[in-house]
């Protein structure tokens, strides 16, 4: 199974609306993908997808998410990184979740995060470069 984590932007986008960020979440629920979570990160989505769906009319499908997630996902302790990795500080936890749990991708919209790369062996990938990749992968 292929250990990923989402950036916030992916997760409040597969609640949303059925793009690839949802396809992404939905190849995580077929255990296609296990996703990585750490109590920020879930902290993070939770705070950003209710705000989000009680302005853009989905708030009805937030809660079911994340409880989903909670019983689903693979929970870590995030490691240090030492300095910062990011432009925005705020991002490193997502790398931090990668590393501890021995993932090798991150899905992002972020360009804070995308400019990176691959820190420390971990692709940074939009949804959609994540989703031929997996599709690859069977």
């Amino acid at each position: 199974m292929i250990l990923t984590v989402l950036d916030t932007s992916v997760f409040v986008a597969a609640v949303g609306w059925r793009g690839a960020s949802y396809r992404v979440v939905v190849a995580a629920a077929r255990r296609q993908v296990r996703l990585v979570v750490t109590r920020e990160i879930l902290d993070e989505y939770e705070l950003t997808a209710r705000r989000l769906g009680h302005d853009r009319g989905f708030a009805g499908k937030v809660e079911p998410a994340l409880r989903w997630l909670e019983r689903s996902a693979l929970w870590v302790d995030p490691v240090p990184l030492g300095k910062r990795r990011s432009r925005d500080a705020t991002d490193d936890k997502f790398l931090a979740a990668a590393l501890a749990s021995g993932a090798r991708y991150v899905v992002a919209y972020d360009d804070d995060l995308l400019t990176l790369g691959r820190p420390f062996g971990v692709a940074i990938l939009k949804p959609e470069d994540f989703l031929r990749l997996i599709e690859e992968e069977r």
